[in-house]
């Protein structure tokens, strides 16, 4: 198998464990564990914490201790320890924090799997900015492929869906161990704790233009959490009305869900045209709009079949 294939099952691998339970671990705390909204989102909240520490100082072990593949491998199978105690826990202060031991330890591997990707792909002379977006996209197709196997087999609040998750983990840290090899970096000279952490990146809000778009950015990156967080338990929540208990919907709403991430498939492809015919001003007002529409038909969806409109508008 060919470096390129072998990098797309990585990325698949990747992906289809976030898919496996992003969307659906709210349905499984409210319906199975009694949790509250409130309970939820503070569990959530630990990804977010995760993605803001953890990164930087991951790249830095990575950078000048271990290997990067091995710290992918090592990140996974701490995920899968922690998933797997997730199993046993019944309060939300406790799930808080095993997720938080999670979300610190995956979070991480997205941005290694991204630097094993481009290393391996430089070391066949290959040009990374070309052929790693074909690589990527296998990660997406993991996500919506994890978002239908949970959905069929009818997991999204059971407990044992978390079995599947442990598994799933493993294998993709394992897998891991079959890449090439990839060197530590070679120590730079005068290079400082901030820059090694990403902070010196600080200095460009000292440009208003930058700081507005980041405010614009983190807007659009809240109100994407709002609906991984509360959308699959939002459709499960139809299941009350007898209407629509036996709903398609109701029976499968990551199927429905995952409808966001093939509109992405197919849109992403679309982003250089648009930002060369609009500029990325007019394509983020689009996309704004865009997010508007999808709440406005997530809110007026008093008949399950509305929420497909939901869906498209992402």
């Amino acid at each position: 198998m060919g470096i390129t294939s072998r990098l797309k099952v990585m990325s698949f691998l990747q992906y289809f464990i976030w898919g496996s339970w992003l969307v659906t671990l709210g349905s499984y705390m409210i319906n199975t564990l009694d949790f509250t909204g409130a309970n939820v989102g503070m569990v959530y909240s630990s990804k977010g914490l995760a993605a803001i520490i953890m990164p930087g100082i991951m790249g830095i072990i990575a950078d000048k201790w271990l290997r990067a593949e091995r710290a992918y491998m090592l990140c996974h199978l701490v995920c899968a320890g922690a998933l797997l105690y997730a199993t046993t826990v019944t309060d939300p202060q406790t799930m808080f924090w095993v997720m938080l031991v999670n979300a610190m330890a995956y979070m991480p591997t997205i941005a290694l799997s991204n630097s094993v990707s481009y290393s391996c792909l430089a070391k066949a002379g290959q040009d990374p900015v070309t052929s790693f977006p074909p690589v990527r996209v296998f990660g997406t197709i993991g996500f919506i492929v994890a978002m239908w196997t949970v959905s069929l087999m009818g997991l999204e609040t059971e407990q044992c869906a978390i079995i599947h998750r442990f598994w799933r983990i493993v294998i993709a840290g394992l897998y891991a161990l079959t890449l090439p090899k990839i060197p530590v970096a070679e120590k730079k000279a005068n290079t400082t704790l901030v820059s090694k952490l990403g902070l010196d990146a600080f200095v460009l809000f000292k440009n208003p233009r930058m700081a507005i778009f980041f405010l614009f950015a983190m807007m659009l990156g809240a109100v994407l959490q709002i609906t991984n967080v509360f959308g699959n338990p939002f459709l499960h929540d139809f299941a009350r009305n007898p209407e629509f208990a036996d709903s398609f919907v109701v029976k499968y709403p990551s199927i429905l869900l995952s409808v966001s991430q093939m509109a992405e498939v197919g849109f992403i492809l679309t982003i250089p045209f648009f930002l060369k015919r609009f500029g990325i001003k007019t394509v983020m007002l689009m996309s704004m709009l865009a997010w508007t529409l999808r709440f406005g038909f997530f809110a007026l969806a008093i008949h399950p079949r509305l929420a497909l409109c939901y869906c498209c508008c992402r």
